[in-house]
Formats: structure tokens, C-alpha cells, sequence
């Protein structure tokens, strides 16, 4: 049989999945690393994989994608570009996959249709299968991505994202393969989204037998997750109803919320009769073997909850959204109210708002509406921005069901009916000017941008920014191995390191000496391979040094709007201003965005007048309370 490798053309790669005596098996490195290490998993750990991943046989290896881009310049200081080049190069025959979140891309909400297609043709240099899906299910969201993709000649993999529930029948998915084979034509590899790990082995298999009864020749590809313990049940059944792809992952690093493991699969599959193609079982255990060492320093990122969680098929939360989850609630303070808020409160907010399908950003919505339910008290008396948007119809139609009324009222106010008749309906987003926006970067930067650079800023503006000076000032990270990137509790003077890197490579740090400069700020000298580094430090803050700022509550935050004097109402990032200082505004105009939780929340005028001043800036993180900006009616004058 021949393997499948990058750079083949769509129909052959059709034609060898068709006539193979067996299935394919997909490495989904990177879902298991956003489902079970919180997007962690270094380029480090990857690269001393790639070796065997490569003698492997995988249909391909999803190593780019989802939350992955925006978490690898935000937490890991790498390039997700840079990130591919390099398993390029260590990888040449392995399809490399990634997820894409249609009209989102690789962020958390709609962007214009330029930038899609930017975004597109640049990952589309590295990236050979696309899977794009839509929480909505609403396919016009994906089709702009599905032409760049098909345009670039490259293998559109589109998605039925798969929930649970009385709406949710073979009926209802068939009728969406329909809707996307109208857009996208045959030569495509559909996926079953089942993100959330949902429904039974039996209830898998039945919707295969569904589609494939009626479009014998689609190749499907399941993906699933592994949080109930059962997802190895459900990728058998899929197999032997017609299914001739599917998901798993790295024995050495699975967990608890992503892909079961591939050596499981195909020991499970076997016994049946079916055969996972041109897969070389020693490459998948030597895979194993050369990471195994690596995953005590992923520790910090494993889940709060350990072990498997049926209750996954009450809360429905899929694997990257559960880490995620439990990392906000263990921050917060409220991990104890986990238990209510995934088996009481989500599961109402999931039927209350039209049992959709619990994946991003959807699923950050319900998340972030069940806790403010549960920790306000008030249940969608502090709405987000987004939830405001899911309810005005901006992501796509509901695909059921309304939500009762109440809720209109609760988050668009007594006259939601005018609101939703005035605002509702999909966004139409006006095209960007990239060429002012790759000026802007090159000011922000004093360099000029690449593509690729300008790519990163138009999902990501102020975490790309920072992650280019970060690596403008100390280098390239991704050498570093998790035991010293992730290392806890710093490093000592007069500490000696030694590594070898991922490519085999010697290396010996050694910490100091350290000075006091004039300023209050530090020099930190590094002996890096016998060669002599200097970092500066700025003055750390000390907590205490000055007056305890006193937080606001929601009450005195929104009595303060009602003059013009606009507050954070709760802790978040400035993402976007939306004014200059003499604009006119009016009451409920659009005057900046705060993001939270992934989570973007418009802050509006209250009054009409002229912006007389604008204290934050885009990037800045607020704590309630702090002041965004003031908005004078022309009554008074003010003293700021």
C-alpha cells in the first residue's frame, strides 16, 4: 500500500484512501496538547518526536491550529510560521494538519474576508489538510476558507461538528453533508467533529452508517475525544461502519480530556479484521520513548481533575475548553463550585440557549454565562458581548430553537424586540486595509513586517506585538527545553545549566553576575556557550510600596457611565478603542472592547457628548474600576 505523503494532489489522495484495505490514522499532536496540557507542549518536545512521527505512516500530523497560534506567541515565545518550517524540515513526507475555526481563523471572533483569505494563503504554504468547522454549523461562516484552501490545491477536510439531544439526529447531519458537498464539491474528506467526546460507540457508528448509506463515496475522518474513557469504543464502531480515518494521539502524553492513544486504537481494530495502513507501530512506540522524559515539566498544566469525566455527556464541554476551565476556576477561586456549575448550570444554559454545539467560541460563551450565573447570582444579569452577539444572530441562526424571551429581555434590554430588529442578523464586516495596518505594525515595531508577521498581527495585534519585541530582545526560545522554559521557582546566581537541545546539540548556561544600575534596575549577565550576554531589567513593583487601589463594584461602575466616566467593569484586556478624543457619540454607540476569558465585551456610551478624554490604550490590562475614558455632555467642564 502507498503511504500517503505531503504534496499529493486531492484525488490521488482520494483514490489511495478509497482503494486501501484498512484505515488511516491522524496524529492529533496538537489537540492532545490543548486538551490535556492547557497548549503547552513545546516545539522543543515536537521536534525530538519528528523523527519517528515522520517513519510513523500517518495520514497526516495536526501540529497547527485552533487556540495553538494564538498560545504559541502568547505562552511558548515561538512563531507558529517558524514552528512549521522547522518540522518541515525534520518532516518531509508527513501531511501536516491543521484546525481552523472558519469566519474566527485561529482567534475567538469573526474577521473580515480579506484577512481570511490572507490568513489562508500564508498558512497554506506549510499546511496540506485544512479542518474547518463552525460552532453554528452554519456553513456560509467556512466559505471563504473553503475556497482559499481549495484554491491553494490543498485538502479541505470540512466539519459536522456532533452534539447530543433530541435535535440532533442522523436526519439533521445528513442534511448539512448535503449543504457543504453543495459548496465544496466531492473531492473532500468530511470530519465528524465530536469534540466533546458525546454520544455512545453505538450512536457513532449509526451516523456513519447515515452518511456513508447516503454518499457511499465521501471519505469520512472521525475525530473525538477521549474524556469519558470511551472514545476508543466509539472510533471501533466508526471504523467498522465505514469510517477510514480517524484521531489519536501519543501514548506517552495522553491524558484525560483528548485523543485516546494510537497504539490502542490499532491493537482495539485488529481484532476486528482492520488494519491501520502503512502505520509502523515501532515508529509509534519510539515516538513515545523519545518524549516520555519530557512530560513531568508539563506537570504544572495538567488538569485540576484527574482522571476520566463521564460526565462529559451532561456538560458537554469539549477537551481544550475543559483544561481551560479548570485552569480559570482554580484561579478564581471557585474550583469547589465546579461540580454545580458543569452538572447544574451548564447543562440549563446549554438547553436555554439552543442547544448548539459546545465548541469555540460557543463554548466559551455557555462556560463564561454559567459561571457569571452562578457567581453573580443574577442568571444573565451580566452578559457578555458575545453572548449579546449569539442572541442579535451575528454568528449565524440559531439552528433549532429560540431562546425563550426572557433572555432576549435580560441581555438586550426591555426593548429587545427593536434591538433585534435594528442590529440582528449576521455581521456583514467591512473589509481591513491591510496595507495601513502593516504601516502601523511597521511604526509599532521600527521594522518592516513580513507577511507572515502581518498574518499573526491581524489575529492577534497586541500579544503579536509583544511576542515580536520579546524576540527582538532575548532570541529565539524554542531551543529551550521544557525543563528549563517551564522550570519553577527561576534560577539562582551562580546556577550552571546544561542541556542538549532538540537537535542533539550541548549547551551550558551559566546564571551571573548580577548589578544594580543607577536607575533601580538590574544587569543580569548570561554565559551562554562560553559567550557573554547582558539583559536589562526594569525596577520590579513592590506590592504595598503605595496606596491599596480600592476595586469598584458593578453598581458604582455603571452610576459612574451615566455621567460619562467609563470604568472597567470588570478585570479584562483593552482590545480595542473605538473613538479619538472630539468624536461625537451618542448613547449606546460603540466606544471601545474589553476581552476576557477569550471573551470580547463592547463598553457603550450612556450618554451623548464628545470624547474629552481616553485613558487606556489598546493592549492595557484594566482591574474594575480603572478608568477607560470620559465622555462629557458639555454641562460641566472637567478638571482631567
Amino acid at each position: 500500500m502507498s503511504r500517503i505523503v505531503q504534496g499529493m494532489d486531492i484525488k490521488e489522495v482520494l483514490k489511495t484512501v478509497r482503494e486501501a484495505n484498512g484505515y488511516y490514522i491522524t496524529n492529533t499532536a496538537r489537540d492532545m496538547s490543548q486538551s490535556d496540557f492547557k497548549n503547552r507542549i513545546l516545539l522543543h518536545t515536537d521536534l525530538m518526536a519528528a523523527k519517528a512521527r515522520e517513519k510513523a505512516g500517518y495520514f497526516s500530523l495536526e501540529i497547527t491550529g485552533g487556540a495553538s497560534v494564538h498560545v504559541d506567541i502568547l505562552r511558548k515565545q515561538v512563531d507558529p510560521f517558524l514552528k512549521l518550517k522547522l518540522l518541515r524540515d525534520a518532516m518531509p513526507n508527513t501531511m501536516f494538519q491543521t484546525l481552523c475555526r472558519g469566519v474566527n481563523l485561529f482567534g475567538y471572533r469573526p474577521y473580515p474576508q480579506n484577512v481570511i483569505r490572507f490568513t489562508v494563503k500564508e498558512f497554506a504554504k506549510y499546511v496540506d489538510v485544512w479542518r474547518v468547522f463552525d460552532f453554528m454549523n452554519y456553513i456560509p461562516n467556512m466559505q471563504a476558507v473553503f475556497e482559499e484552501v481549495q484554491l491553494a490545491g490543498k485538502i479541505l477536510e470540512p466539519c459536522i461538528c456532533f452534539s447530543t439531544g433530541p435535535e440532533h439526529t442522523d436526519e439533521y447531519y445528513v442534511s448539512k453533508v448535503k449543504e457543504i458537498l453543495a459548496v465544496t464539491g466531492e473531492d473532500i474528506v468530511l470530519c465528524i467533529k465530536n469534540h466533546g467526546g458525546l454520544g455512545t460507540p453505538k450512536r457513532i457508528g449509526d451516523l456513519v452508517s447515515s452518511i456513508k448509506d447516503k454518499y457511499p463515496d465521501l471519505v469520512l475522518h472521525y475525530h473525538g475525544h477521549n474524556t469519558d474513557g470511551n472514545d476508543v469504543g466509539r472510533i471501533t464502531s466508526a471504523v467498522l461502519a465505514g469510517a477510514e480515518i480517524v484521531d489519536a494521539g501519543d501514548h506517552s502524553f495522553c491524558g484525560f480530556y483528548g485523543p485516546p492513544p494510537i497504539l490502542t486504537v490499532a491493537q482495539t481494530l485488529k481484532e476486528y479484521g482492520k488494519v491501520a495502513v502503512t502505520l509502523d507501530e515501532e515508529a509509534v512506540i519510539e515516538s513515545s520513548d523519545v518524549i516520555r522524559d519530557e512530560r513531568p515539566h508539563y506537570e504544572l498544566f495538567e488538569s485540576q481533575f484527574k482522571g476520566f469525566l463521564p460526565t462529559v455527556q451532561i456538560h458537554k464541554l469539549p477537551g481544550g475548553a475543559m483544561g481551560s476551565s479548570l485552569e480559570q476556576a482554580d484561579k478564581g477561586g471557585f474550583l469547589a463550585k465546579m461540580p454545580d456549575i458543569l452538572h447544574k448550570e451548564l447543562p440549563k444554559v446549554q438547553k436555554e440557549l439552543g442547544n448548539y454545539w459546545s465548541v469555540t467560541p460557543g463554548s466559551q460563551i455557555l462556560w463564561t454565562t454559567a459561571v457569571s450565573n452562578v457567581q453573580g447570582g443574577d442568571r444573565y444579569g451580566n452578559p457578555s458581548g458575545d453572548l449579546r452577539n449569539l442572541l442579535l444572530g451575528k454568528y449565524g441562526p440559531f439552528p433549532f430553537y429560540q431562546p425563550p424571551e426572557w433572555i432576549f429581555e435580560k441581555v438586550l434590554g426591555s426593548d429587545w424586540k427593536q434591538v433585534l430588529k435594528d442590529e440582528g442578523g449576521v455581521e456583514d464586516i467591512a473589509d481591513m486595509d491591510i496595507d495601513k495596518e502593516r504601516e502601523t505594525l511597521e511604526d509599532r515595531l521600527g521594522r518592516k513586517p513580513s507577511e507572515q508577521d502581518l498574518v499573526l498581527y491581524l489575529q492577534h495585534p497586541n500579544d503579536a506585538v509583544e511576542f515580536f519585541k520579546f524576540e527582538e530582545k532575548f532570541g529565539k526560545a524554542h531551543v529551550l527545553p521544557p525543563s528549563i522554559f517551564l522550570k519553577q521557582g527561576g534560577f539562582q546566581l551562580g546556577e550552571e545549566i546544561s542541556f542538549t537541545d532538540c537537535y542533539g546539540k550541548e549547551h551550558l548556561i551559566s546564571i551571573g553576575p548580577s548589578q544594580k544600575d543607577e536607575d533601580g534596575g538590574t544587569s543580569i549577565f548570561l554565559n551562554v556557550d562560553h559567550n557573554v550576554r547582558n539583559y536589562q531589567m526594569t525596577p520590579p513593583v513592590i506590592e504595598g510600596a503605595g496606596p491599596a487601589a480600592v476595586e469598584m463594584t458593578k453598581d458604582e461602575v455603571e452610576d459612574l457611565a451615566k455621567v460619562g466616566d467609563m470604568r472597567a467593569p470588570f478585570n479584562a484586556n483593552i482590545c480595542e478603542v473605538s473613538v479619538e478624543v472630539g468624536d461625537t457619540v451618542s448613547s449606546g454607540d460603540k466606544l471601545a472592547v474589553l476581552e476576557a476569558m477569550k471573551m470580547q465585551t463592547p463598553v457603550v456610551a450612556e450618554i451623548d457628548g464628545v470624547i474629552q478624554t481616553i485613558v487606556a490604550k489598546v493592549g492595557d490590562a484594566l482591574k474594575t474600576g480603572d478608568k477607560i475614558m470620559k465622555v462629557s455632555d458639555g454641562s460641566e467642564e472637567d478638571d482631567e
